[in-house]
């Protein structure tokens, strides 16, 4: 059933929030980015050791404003597909998660 989560204009420009959704496996943190108007969303888990990627509420963006970071190992992804480009997880890519635009609200789908 689909979830909505937010409108994009509550995520700010080439940044990201954290959200906890309802899955069939059950309750998963999932993270939403936003850059323009495209919408991306990633389970919350370092594919390292499954930690979760925000370092405060809401704080998944490096300081560059580049890439997601976790805030763990510092391991950097690329915000349009989750791979991650440095890090100990170097390689590996974040699991991503159905969301698209429905009525004007970020939804989760999957």
């Amino acid at each position: 059933m689909p979830q909505p989560l937010c409108r994009p204009e509550e995520i700010p420009d080439r940044q990201a929030r954290g959200f906890t959704i309802d899955t069939p496996e059950g309750r998963r943190d999932i993270l939403v980015h936003r850059e323009g108007s495209q919408i991306r969303a990633y389970v919350n888990s370092c594919p390292h050791i499954g930690s979760p990627l925000d370092w405060g509420p809401d704080r998944f963006i490096s300081l560059d404003r580049y890439h997601l970071i976790c805030g763990t190992h510092g391991a950097l992804f690329r915000p349009e597909d989750g791979y991650c480009v440095s890090g100990p997880c170097a390689g590996d890519s974040l699991e991503p998660v159905p969301v698209a635009l429905i009525d004007g609200m970020v939804t989760y789908t999957g």
